[in-house]
């Protein structure tokens, strides 16, 4: 169980490391391209070439029928109404606010997972989560205190970070499905919809050249990112996975100092402390009480451990295996998370 409470933080904070890396590079190599379409490259690359890496694993589709709505109400939450909500709301929401705003897409994530979702948390889970969230919202006003926006368009805004929300809270659903595969799926909707959008809206395709330039970076960047996320919800759940996310902000600014030239001030110190310490929180968590297992029937890839004792008729094979399997009525105690297979009552 440690282990794959470790391989979850680490996928969790590497797919914010690798998102947080993207956004000042596309903003150096990009400036210049429609952010909408842009947004639109960045995913489309990211859903071809997942798509393409998915294709050489030969693995059947694993996502189970019974689970495709979830799959298409985050696609549709996430991938198709959240960037459209968003780019009408930025016309008439500064910058400054936006970025702002953006840091609501966390708050929305785990507010989900704690009321409607039921996912287990506790004052220091909650703790960690505002001391990460306040670091964000750290940077996203250092630049000067937000303007003023219309009402209308700042809603617009937060619909679309409750549309990430729940695009992530229904990810978390399927996510005993391959990661590979979900966000494939999810990128290429994304990027066909914001793409063709944007296209529709007037904005100028660049030239080829720039257009596979960005959608090796979505490729590299969002996509690895997104499977990097679907792997972590699967081991820790959605609430902590949306904290560890949230650190994304503070390595692009890290980054922007290091490669852009832009100044080191003392809110990104600031915000790196708050992060840290969040990040720490969450860490350090040791949830443990007497809870069961209830008999359930389902595949995905594990490893053979005190929840996954099957028998095999060649003999039990070394490492990560995927097959469908049953897991038998079991009550223990152990440090656990709320992940795929502790989602339990309290």
């Amino acid at each position: 169980m440690q282990s794959s409470r470790t391989r979850g933080i680490a996928a969790a904070l590497l797919a914010a490391v690798t998102f947080g890396l993207t956004v000042p590079v596309a903003k150096a190599w990009f400036g210049g391209i429609n952010p909408w379409l842009l947004a639109g490259l960045l995913y489309l690359g990211s859903g071809l070439g997942l798509a393409t890496w998915a294709a050489t694993q030969r693995r059947a589709w694993s996502v189970p029928r019974n689970q495709l709505p979830w799959l298409a109400g985050a696609v549709l939450a996430g991938g198709i109404l959240a960037p459209v909500l968003l780019l009408v709301g930025l016309r008439g929401v500064p910058a400054s606010t936006a970025a702002l705003l953006l840091t609501c897409e966390g708050l929305f994530t785990s507010l989900l997972a704690w009321v409607v979702f039921r996912e287990h948390y506790d004052r220091r889970i909650v703790i960690g989560f505002i001391a990460i969230a306040g670091g964000a919202v750290t940077l996203a006003m250092a630049p000067g205190s937000p303007q003023s926006a219309a009402l209308v368009p700042t809603l617009l805004v937060l619909a679309a970070c409750l549309g990430w929300g729940i695009d992530n809270n229904l990810t978390r659903v399927i996510s005993l499905a391959d990661p590979l595969q979900i966000a494939a799926a999810k990128g290429l909707v994304a990027g066909l919809t914001n793409t063709v959008l944007a296209l529709g809206m007037g904005a100028q395709l660049p030239p080829l050249k720039v257009v596979a330039l960005a959608g090796t970076v979505g490729f590299l960047g969002y996509g690895l990112s997104l499977v990097l996320f679907v792997y972590a919800l699967r081991e820790l759940g959605t609430s902590r996975t949306s904290a560890y996310f949230s650190v994304a902000p503070f390595v692009g600014a890290i980054l922007a100092v290091l490669v852009l030239g832009e100044p080191f001030t003392v809110a990104l110190v600031l915000a790196g402390a708050l992060m840290g310490w969040g990040v720490w929180l969450h860490v350090t968590e040791r949830h443990l009480h007497d809870h069961d297992h209830e008999a359930i029937e389902h595949e995905h890839a594990h490893v053979h451990d005190e929840h996954h004792d099957h028998r095999h008729d060649d003999g039990a094979p070394q490492g990560p295996h995927a097959h469908r399997h049953t897991h038998t009525p079991l009550r223990h105690q152990h440090p656990h998370f709320p992940d795929a297979h502790h989602r339990h009552d309290h």
